[in-house]
């Protein structure tokens, strides 16, 4: 099934027209297979570590194949980030430079029942044209019909309400894509996952980038480690929040401007 919001590649004026127009977009074949590969066969580990503590903290139910968090030394995930998929794109709708809010991953399987697949958005404010967070799911797994592809709701990133689940399911578009492809969507956008159908697994990336004053899901400086940081480049040490970190205590506070915790040009 062709989809009409696909493009090999689109120029900002075309992302801009998509974005304001319905709220989503799809650039195919933007991830190389073997890195797909590689990014595929790290979930099943990272989904059992995951699991554990769930199960272990009550809270198992409705969160089958989501996995939260991805962001560690010594996986995929910095080798992804280091690669700026869409960097021109977020920063030109977010305005100037950006953090990493979160980095996880949903494997669905035939019966599961995610909390992904209820209607949502995944900001809870409504911020009109004031934009601080834009979602981008990594396909992993060729999204269709029959294995779940996400239901959009084109236009509704303009409307703060929720939409009934009737008018919902009849008017969304589903965002059926090949593997390797990217799909960048405003996060006032209404979506849900759809229901896999079939005895295949449908993978995807899921993450999200905001303003850097906006607080992220984890503290991933802090997570990774400040001296390990130090070894990061600079376009890494922005995206993962090294560049706008909340001071301790005073000794922290109290520095020239080249080593304050927050630095210039964070917004």
């Amino acid at each position: 099934m062709e989809n009409k919001f696909a493009y090999s590649s689109a120029d900002l004026a075309t992302f801009d027209k998509t974005m304001a127009d319905s709220g989503w977009i799809v650039y195919e074949d933007a991830v190389d297979a073997d890195f797909v590969d590689e990014i595929t066969g790290s979930l099943a580990k990272a989904y059992e570590v995951r699991r554990k503590i769930q199960i272990a903290n009550g809270i198992a139910a409705n969160m089958n194949g989501t996995l939260h968090h991805l962001v560690e030394r010594d996986t995929f995930t910095l080798k992804f980030l280091d690669q700026k998929y869409c960097a021109e794109q977020i920063k030109h709708f977010l305005k100037g430079n950006y953090i990493l809010n979160s980095l996880g991953a949903v494997i669905n399987l035939r019966d599961d029942k995610p909390y992904v697949q209820n209607i949502h958005r995944d900001v809870r404010s409504f911020t009109g044209d004031f934009k601080v967070m834009i979602q981008m799911m990594v396909i992993l797994d060729d999204f269709t019909l029959e294995n779940g592809a996400t239901y959009f709701l084109s236009g509704s990133h303009k409307q703060d309400d929720r939409p009934e689940d009737g008018y919902f399911y009849r008017n969304s578009e589903r965002a059926t894509a090949k593997k390797g492809s990217i799909i960048l969507f405003d996060s006032n956008l209404w979506h849900a996952a759809g229901k896999n159908n079939t005895d295949g697994t449908r993978r995807t990336l899921t993450m999200a980038f905001t303003r850097p004053f906006f607080k992220p899901q984890l503290d991933y400086p802090r997570a990774l480690g400040y001296t390990f940081g130090e070894k990061l480049n600079e376009d890494l040490r922005q995206v993962l929040g090294y560049n706008s970190r909340v001071p301790e205590n005073l000794q922290e506070y109290y520095q020239p401007v080249e080593k304050r915790m927050y630095q210039p040009g964070q917004g």
